[in-house]
């Protein structure tokens, strides 16, 4: 079953001058970037770490011996803001990933993963999890909470896709409008749900379910590290497979199967891809917004739309826009610190209606 064709799919040509232009280049030029922008995450914070003690903090000075100092700096670096940073990147590489992958999927440059359901799955099960925890029947599980909230977000993600998967598929063939408006009302229901726990939670569950639901990462760790990097490895390992069948299927899917794509095994593997990803984003960081629909589209203005390329470039600038936004979200209100899914939202919001009043433009010639 076809679904709508956005602006890209109709007129992919006009990206034709910049992809050839930019394309080669845009990988190491976004590698270069990001390496700046972790260098000023790693030195700017509550504890700054000026740039000339970062490479005896960082373990780079030899054998010299380490004053009091910089081993300060090196308690800030490796137990709290180099895992945070690392999560950062991760999370927003995840997030802009997936972005691209549905949006190629559905052929629809505002395709999100939000879009389907897979958020607000997760995000109805970890506000679950802290009302459950923090209540009479949780409270010998009290001391788990900070373990469970992950868990419960990640199993609520995967729940949902599940159910998505299965409303969704009939006879070996898998509509992809149906995912897509099982998705939308499934948002709804978990939205309702999670309205219903709010509205029983008390004062401090209140400020738990809000603080995550807006997403933050200072709960990142090592261990969630651990988590985050063998997901985002798999979903890089699948983009060359997946890439060639995207871009034939901006042509429609009985033009993309002509063209020898199996398009069933594409939508399971792309389905698959887009939960285990936002599942994982969601279970370490809450709910961000935006990271999915502004990164991919930036980039097919930049480089085009060839997925061989999107893919990975829109990693790399997930990466940075997170990392740039979680430094500014720990920084600007500090010693306090800013749930990070305002700022994406106060970035992505204006240029998500900026795509809208681009299309109809287009669409009015």
């Amino acid at each position: 079953m076809s679904v709508a064709v956005g602006t890209e799919a109709r007129s992919p040509r006009r990206y034709s001058g910049a992809g050839r232009r930019f394309a080669p280049i845009a990988i190491p030029l976004l590698l270069a970037a990001l390496v700046v922008t972790t260098i000023i995450a790693l030195t700017v914070g509550a504890a700054g770490i000026p740039f000339s003690r970062l490479p005896a903090a960082l373990g780079f000075a030899g054998n010299t011996p380490a004053d009091a100092m910089t081993a300060r700096d090196q308690l800030v670096l490796w137990s709290i803001r180099i895992p945070r940073i690392a999560a950062a990147a991760m999370v927003g590489g995840l997030l802009a990933a997936t972005g691209a992958i549905m949006q190629g999927l559905f052929r629809n440059p505002l395709a999100d993963p939000a879009l389907v359901g897979v958020s607000s799955g997760g995000a109805l099960a970890a506000v679950s999890a802290i009302v459950f925890t923090d209540s009479v029947l949780g409270d010998s599980l009290r001391f788990l909470q900070t373990e469970l909230l992950p868990l419960a977000a990640f199993a609520g993600s995967l729940a949902t896709t599940m159910i998505l998967y299965s409303i969704s598929s009939r006879s070996g063939r898998t509509s992809i409008t149906i995912f897509l408006l099982a998705g939308i009302a499934f948002t709804a229901i978990a939205n309702a749900g999670i309205g219903l726990l709010i509205f029983i939670a008390d004062d401090r569950q209140l400020r738990d379910i809000t603080f995550w639901m807006l997403g933050s990462m200072s709960g990142a760790s090592w261990a969630k590290d651990v988590v985050l990097a063998p997901v985002l490895l798999a979903g890089l390992a699948a983009c060359p497979f997946i890439a060639r069948g995207l871009d034939l299927l901006v042509l429609g899917e009985a033009d993309a199967f002509h063209g020898g794509v199996d398009v069933e095994r594409l939508k399971r593997i792309s389905i698959v891809l887009v939960a285990a990803m936002t599942g994982v984003a969601v279970s370490v960081c809450g709910v961000i917004g935006f990271v999915g629909i502004v990164v991919p589209h930036l980039l097919r203005l930049v480089i085009g739309p060839a997925h061989r390329m999107l893919l990975p470039a829109s990693v790399l600038l997930g990466a940075i826009l997170m990392v740039g936004a979680d430094t500014l979200a720990r920084t600007i209100v500090a010693p306090a610190e800013m749930p990070i899914g305002i700022l994406t939202a106060a970035i992505g919001a204006p240029f998500f209606l900026g795509i809208l009043l681009r299309q109809r433009g287009l669409a009015s010639l």
